[in-house]
This record gives structure tokens, C-alpha cells and sequence, in this order.
């Protein structure tokens, strides 16, 4: 029987895209951050993690990881924004996973510079998202 180390070590290292979206149905929050780290993780993996839920440090630092990843298509990329917005309304602060999505020109900047009028957004927020923003190409 596996143990949940060898559920992380399986997903820093693996390689094989039907073992890595096996993993993303995983009940472990460590694993589904190790996973959103793999840079082999394909994207129908990434998308299905978007939704993984388990308290708001472990939720903000996946959604920062989904964000960041090179293989984040614009579906998951899309997910993770609305996974996102979802926390601001909530009064949540996943404002490293709002950089994130700045960053990435697969998203319209409108889109994400929606992200700093929603409740949980902080003047601070608003102020680095412009800058990310406004750096773009």
C-alpha cells in the first residue's frame, strides 16, 4: 500500500501523463502542490487541481503554482482566474497567484486587471497588479 511519501515522490518525479492525472485526484494538498510544480504535469491534470480545496495557505500557494506553470494552457489558465476571483470574493488574499496570472500573456490584461476591484483586493494589490500590468508586452 502506498504511503503519502510515495505519493510525493511520485509526483516530483514522474514523468507519465496517466500517472500524473491519477495523482491530481489525490486527497493530499502536498501532493497537488507537487504536482502543480512538475513541469510534466499535463494540463488536464493542472485544470482538475484548480478546483482542489483543502485550507486557504495550502489553496493560495496551488492556485500561485497553477499560475506559474509553464504547461497552464488558457483553460486552466482561465480556471485558476476563476478560482481566484472566487477567493477575493471571499475575502481571501491569493494575491501571489494575481501576480501570477499578470504575468502571463495568455489572458487578456483586462481580465485579470478585474482581479483588484473584487472584495478581498487590497490598494497594495491593485497597485502591484498595475505595475505587472503595465510591464507587459
Amino acid at each position: 500500500m502506498p504511503t503519502p511519501a510515495d505519493y510525493l515522490a511520485l509526483a516530483h518525479a514522474e514523468r507519465d501523463i496517466v500517472v500524473l492525472q491519477r495523482l491530481a485526484q489525490c486527497p493530499y494538498p502536498f501532493v497537488w502542490q507537487a504536482l502543480a510544480a512538475n513541469p510534466h504535469t499535463p494540463p488536464v491534470a493542472l485544470q482538475e487541481l484548480s478546483t482542489a480545496r483543502d485550507s486557504v495557505w495550502n489553496d493560495n500557494r496551488l492556485l500561485r503554482l497553477l499560475a506559474e506553470h509553464p504547461g497552464a494552457n488558457p483553460l486552466v489558465l482561465r480556471a485558476v482566474l476563476d478560482a481566484v476571483a472566487a477567493k477575493l470574493e471571499e475575502g481571501e488574499r491569493p494575491y501571489a497567484a494575481v501576480l501570477a496570472l499578470a504575468g502571463r500573456l495568455e489572458l487578456q490584461a483586462d481580465e485579470v486587471r478585474k482581479l483588484g476591484n473584487l472584495r478581498g483586493a487590497s490598494a497594495r494589490l491593485r497597485h502591484l497588479l498595475g505595475r505587472r500590468l503595465s510591464i507587459r508586452i
